[in-house]
């Protein structure tokens, strides 16, 4: 007797249950993925040469230097795009041109570093440097398995003797600051060329570990590890400073500084200070636009991201307050710190470190006075200064940007008495847009701001509470704690 075909298909559907069981509780046991086996390293010394230019190097005389002291010496010459014309490099087994960008023709692992590494130390070569004396990496290895856990990297002078310094990197602040290490203390980084010796596992674990310049990026990714520098006393790799021509100079320093710009950005620098003072600054100017987008929430982006107003926007705010400021008070424009402004004048004697903008008050009837702001009722005004005076399109107020590329803006907030108290027609929702008496205005005081001094309300402290509660200034918080508050809070 045939079965029912209902009970065929019955069977069939617990058959194929109990076999999609089994090969479930098989898969478990097994591992989640199969893992690449970790790389024997070898304990020698993998040399490579980062820093050179392609158009005028001593690639030649570098490679037969150090081969000719360690004929088996691994040797890899890492450029961005191979130099041309190229070099009559000598035969060596060890010796490898990297060209770090892809090539669609070649496997991706050809352009990795880690891929052509397979000893547990690299030394990080300037170019121009010879092998001279022959034992100076072998010192320099019996140093960095000599040293305290905290030292990461041995330097060697490469020419001329290092220089110690103490380096500072704020990430938060985007900044880098330089000083001159005392007596004793620990290098953070060295200035002058010099040869680095670090563990192969170590450069690995830097995220831009042949970022140029090459001495400036490790130092700063070490930095942010907590790394220490040692330097190698008493000894020194000869070298020839490269390129030799004047031109070839000219070319290379041009080169450079597009690259620090560059690798500055990467690694979210924007101003780095030198240990005399001197700044260098990798972020938005009048002719670019400003760091961050539109903000949304009262909350700009970067405060999402772990960090504080780009310096470089500091910077913008502070100069188009100070312009405001001297043109109203050129026009004889009643004029006041409001918001959040009055508030880090208070603080901090300047413009709040996470503030994206500025806020004056000012008296409606005195806007006639100003020629600048009659030229805004209408449009926009261009000053002399570059500066672009326009009436906002989210409400009756105006707007000072810091250029027409770079919108970083001073907003003026027109206000009138009425029985007393303070007041304008357009408001924004935020808390701290209240009403207030006027005598706060009568007389005005001068405090600190931006660099400068800015008329503010008198007995600033009791207006500030009322805007912004009690402790607002011995408790800090971001503009819009709802979305986003300070770490620590």
């Amino acid at each position: 007797m045939r079965p029912p075909l209902c009970h065929v298909l019955i069977s069939l559907t617990l058959l194929c249950n109990a076999l999609l069981l089994y090969y479930t509780w098989r898969l478990q046991l097994r591992p989640m993925g199969r893992q690449a086996p970790t790389p024997v390293l070898s304990p020698g010394v993998t040399v490579i040469v980062r820093e050179f230019r392609t158009f005028e190097h001593g690639l030649v005389e570098l490679s037969h230097s150090f081969l000719r002291a360690r004929p088996t010496l691994p040797l890899l010459i890492v450029s961005d795009t191979l130099p041309y014309p190229p070099p009559s490099l000598p035969l060596s087994p060890g010796l490898k041109l990297l060209r770090l960008h892809p090539s669609p023709e070649q496997p991706g692992s050809a352009s990795h570093l880690e891929s052509h590494v397979h000893t547990r130390f690299v030394a990080l070569v300037p170019d121009g440097t010879f092998l001279e004396p022959p034992d100076l990496l072998d010192r320099m290895l019996r140093e960095l398995r000599n040293a305290p856990p905290s030292v990461k990297i041995i330097a060697a002078a490469a020419g001329p003797a290092l220089h110690c310094l103490h380096l500072n990197v704020s990430l938060r602040e985007w900044t880098v600051e330089y000083g001159e290490a005392g007596a004793g203390s620990s290098c953070g980084a060295v200035s002058g060329a010099a040869v680095l010796l670090l563990r192969s596992h170590d450069l690995f674990e830097l995220p831009f570990p042949l970022a140029r310049p090459l001495q400036a990026a490790i130092f700063i990714q070490a930095a942010l590890r907590g790394w220490e520098v040692q330097v190698l006393a008493d000894a020194s790799f000869s070298r020839t400073p490269l390129p030799a021509t004047d031109h070839g100079r000219w070319k290379a320093e041009q080169a450079e500084r597009e690259e620090e710009a560059v690798t500055m950005r990467t690694l979210g620098v924007r101003l780095v200070r030198g240990p005399g003072g001197a700044e260098r600054w990798f972020g938005c100017s009048k002719e670019t636009p400003r760091c961050f987008g539109t903000v949304v929430g009262e909350t700009p982006e970067y405060l999402y991201e772990g960090h504080w107003t780009p310096p470089c926007c500091l910077r913008a705010l502070r100069a188009t307050a100070l312009h405001v400021i001297s043109v109203l008070e050129a026009s004889s424009v009643r004029y006041w710190l409001e918001g959040g402004s009055l508030l880090g004048a208070a603080r901090h004697g300047d413009i709040i470190p996470w503030d994206y903008d500025v806020d004056f008050g000012i008296y409606l009837e005195d806007v006639a006075l100003c020629a600048e702001l009659r030229g805004a009722q209408g449009g926009s005004l261009v000053d002399a200064g570059g500066f672009v005076w326009e009436r906002a399109v989210e409400g009756d107020f105006f707007r000072v940007h810091y250029s027409q590329s770079n919108r970083l803006h001073v907003d003026l907030w027109p206000f009138y008495p009425r029985d007393g108290m303070m007041t304008r027609d357009s408001w924004t929702g935020h808390p701290q847009d209240v009403e207030f008496p006027e005598s706060f205005l009568r007389p005005m005081q001068t405090l600190p701001f931006a660099g400068g001094v800015a008329q503010a309300p008198n007995r600033h402290l009791k207006l500030l509470q009322m805007k912004f509660g009690k402790r607002a200034i011995e408790e800090p918080e971001y503009p819009n704690p709802a979305l986003l508050r300070m770490r620590g809070r």
